[in-house]
């Protein structure tokens, strides 16, 4: 048993997989007022990547009966990672990688244009490419069905941020692994769309609370109850941004895939090795006993015999990991390394000498806009792989040398 109990004074005890990683206090305090909720079903999972989130705690597993916390869920619906494998080999790339940083980089529009308000953003298509145009087609009668119902959510960038990668810790990486193979790798999710969806009924669950009178420890904690107007819009909604999310991520895998055959020119295949998993979205499933929604807020599912992905952080190795099936976790995982230090924090800790010296050995960028995601700034990635090794077997251990960042 590599978990620790934490009893709680009123709601349900908290199971965290924390050996040897850091565990924030002030993280700690907000998974106790989520454990304190009247509807949560057996315990709180915690995983080694905790830190503190909005409402709720990145690196969380919450199994809830009759309720949904919008705000729990967050705002990057259906967030997660694709990795495919590639055929070829470290040998047959050239020796300087730029070319095809720069392929990836103009394959699949990343990034945001800041500054004036409806300025050009390069981070979104301006001319819908056809192959999204009908992805776009699959998912655009129920987005209208839901946008009937609630108006607001139309108002968003739907069509032209699909096969797109956003800000942030969203990124596309060239990997090799133990054996030399080449991956491609990636994180994104449901962009603005899902954005405008989370914080839309988010809201919406604080509006109710308010009405009813609900006390909380947390406004942020403001749920959704089944049988309410709202609650089956949401889950609605939720479920068709993590249809988009998945989406998402396969046309830009595709993209870059082309990108890479066209910058090589030699011929590959990809191999039937392919993982596409979430790691921010709920899900119904049954566990000790119940039918829940479980919220997997910055964690993967990891059932007997399931491949997963766990990133590291730029200049950090990644792994694909199969799950174990762990009931305590509720056959759960981490979703990554885990911030240890805030983007502001970073931002002002460390400088762009220190970017390249952590960043060495990859092609990507190593200026003042990316020293919020320098490793420094994320947990050990090899500990929290350690402090989970009941959840998960690793499959394969990868280190990028190419990462383009939004």
């Amino acid at each position: 048993m590599q978990y620790t109990t934490i009893e709680t004074n009123v709601g349900k005890p908290i199971k965290a997989w924390v050996n040897d990683v850091p565990f924030d206090p002030a993280a700690q305090q907000q998974l106790k007022n989520i454990s304190s909720l009247p509807f949560i079903h057996q315990h709180v999972a915690v995983m080694p990547d905790v830190h503190l989130g909005k409402g709720a705690t990145i690196g969380s597993v919450i199994p809830t009966l009759g309720a949904v916390i919008p705000a729990a869920v967050g705002v990057d619906l259906g967030c997660g990672m694709q990795a495919v494998k590639t055929s070829l080999k470290a040998t047959q790339l050239p020796d300087h990688l730029y070319g095809l940083r720069c392929a990836f980089e103009k394959a699949v529009p990343h990034g945001r244009t800041g500054g004036k308000r409806g300025a050009r953003d390069k981070g979104a298509w301006h001319d819908i490419p056809e192959q999204v145009g009908k992805q776009w087609g699959l998912l655009e009668p129920q987005f209208k069905a839901i946008c009937e119902k609630h108006p607001l959510i139309e108002k968003s960038n739907h069509v032209k941020h699909l096969g797109t990668m956003g800000t942030g810790n969203h990124f596309l990486e060239l990997c090799l692994d133990e054996n030399q193979d080449v991956w491609l790798m990636l994180h994104s999710g449901s962009r603005g769309v899902g954005n405008r969806i989370g914080n839309y009924f988010i809201e919406l669950a604080k509006k109710d609370m308010a009405r009813l009178d609900r006390q909380l420890p947390d406004q942020d904690l403001a749920y959704l109850s089944e049988g309410t107007d709202y609650f089956d819009d949401y889950v609605e909604a939720v479920e068709w941004a993590q249809n988009y999310a998945r989406m998402n991520r396969e046309i830009m895998m595709q993209n870059a895939l082309f990108a890479m055959r066209d910058t090589l020119g030699i011929p590959f295949t990809v191999d039937e090795m392919a993982v596409n998993c979430h790691h921010n979205y709920i899900s119904r499933e049954h566990h000790f006993g119940e039918d829940v929604i479980l919220t997997r807020k910055g964690a993967v599912s990891a059932k007997k015999g399931e491949l997963g992905i766990i990133p590291g952080s730029m200049g950090a190795r990644s792994y694909i990991v199969r799950g174990k099936g762990n009931a305590d976790s509720f056959c759960s995982c981490s979703h990554g390394a885990g911030r240890v230090m805030s983007r502001t924090k970073a931002k002002k800790a460390f400088t762009v000498e220190d970017q390249v010296a952590a960043t060495q050995g990859v092609e990507c960028r190593k200026d003042k806009d990316v020293i919020d995601e320098i490793p420094q700034a994320y947990k050990d990635i090899d500990k929290v792989i350690a402090a989970q090794s009941d959840l998960i077997e690793v499959v394969h251990t990868l280190k990028q040398i190419v990462c383009v960042k939004g």
